[in-house]
C-alpha cells in the first residue's frame, strides 16, 4: 500500500514538474511572439519615419512658390483683365512642365496676340471661346506677360491647363517658324522659367506633345529642331547658373 502510494506520489510530482515545464515554455514563446511583434512595429516605425522625411524633404527641396518668382525686368506685365474665356483666375499652386506653342496668326505681333485673348471677355453668342497664355514672344524677341505664374491659362488641355506654364510664339510666315529674335529670347526665358521653377529641358514640351495639335508648326514638322531647341535650353541654363 505504501508502495503504491508512494509510486502515485511520484507520478503526481512528475504530471506537475511537466506541467510547469509546459507552461514555463508556453510563457517563453509568449514573451518571443511579443518581443518579435514589438521589434516588428519599431522597424516599420522607423521605415515609416524616414520614408515621411524623405517624402518632406523632395517636396520641400522641389516646392516653388509661385507668388514669389519674380519676373525678370526684360519681359512686360501686361496683364489680360481678368474675365471667365481668357484669365479666370483659377490659382495654380505648382507648375511641373512648359508647354510651347505658336500663335498660329503669321506676322502678328505679341501685343495684338494678347490683346485677343483679352478680348473674349466681350463675347456674345452662344458659341463662345476660352483662349489665352502667360507669355507671348514677339516678333523682335520682346516678352509680353498676360496671365501671373501662380494662374492658370486656358492654353494646351484641360489636363495640362492646372499645372503647366504656355508660350506663345509670333513667327512671319505660315511655316511656324520662329525668327533669330523670337528663338533668342525663347531659349532664354524657357532656361530663366526652368530654373526658376526647378525643371529642366526634359519638362519642356509642345503642345503637340500634350495633345496631337500640329503646335507649334515648325517644330512638329522639323523634330532635329525641336531637339536642337531643347539642347540650346540646357545650354542656356547651365549659363546662367554659372553667372549666379
Amino acid at each position: 500500500m505504501e508502495r503504491q502510494t508512494k509510486k502515485n506520489n511520484e507520478t503526481l510530482e512528475q504530471r506537475n514538474r511537466e506541467r510547469e515545464r509546459r507552461r514555463k515554455y508556453k510563457k517563453r514563446q509568449q514573451r518571443k511572439r511579443i518581443i518579435y511583434i514589438v521589434r516588428n512595429v519599431l522597424m516599420l516605425t522607423v521605415a515609416l519615419a524616414v520614408l515621411l522625411m524623405g517624402i518632406s524633404f523632395i517636396f520641400q527641396y522641389n516646392y516653388v512658390d509661385l507668388k514669389k518668382v519674380k519676373m525678370p525686368e526684360w519681359v512686360s506685365q501686361e496683364f489680360i483683365t481678368p474675365n471667365r474665356y481668357s484669365r479666370p483666375q483659377t490659382e495654380m499652386t505648382e507648375i511641373k512642365e512648359i508647354v510651347i506653342h505658336y500663335v498660329a496668326n503669321p506676322g502678328t505681333t505679341a501685343r495684338q496676340n494678347m490683346a485677343y485673348f483679352d478680348s473674349l471677355k466681350d463675347q456674345t453668342g452662344e458659341k463662345k471661346i476660352s483662349a489665352s497664355s502667360h507669355f507671348i514672344i514677339g516678333l523682335e524677341g520682346e516678352i509680353v506677360q498676360g496671365i501671373p505664374l501662380y494662374e492658370m491659362a486656358y492654353a494646351t488641355s484641360k489636363e495640362k491647363n492646372v499645372n503647366t506654364v504656355s508660350i506663345e510664339c509670333c513667327h512671319p510666315d505660315e511655316t511656324g517658324k520662329f525668327n533669330e529674335d523670337t528663338y533668342g529670347s525663347l531659349v532664354q526665358f524657357t532656361a530663366w522659367l526652368c530654373n526658376n521653377l526647378k525643371l529642366t529641358e526634359k519638362d519642356v514640351i509642345r503642345h503637340y506633345d500634350a495633345t496631337g495639335k500640329d503646335c507649334p508648326r515648325y517644330f512638329v514638322a522639323h523634330e532635329d529642331q525641336w531637339e536642337l531647341f531643347l539642347q540650346d535650353v540646357k545650354k542656356a541654363r547651365k549659363e546662367m547658373k554659372e553667372l549666379e
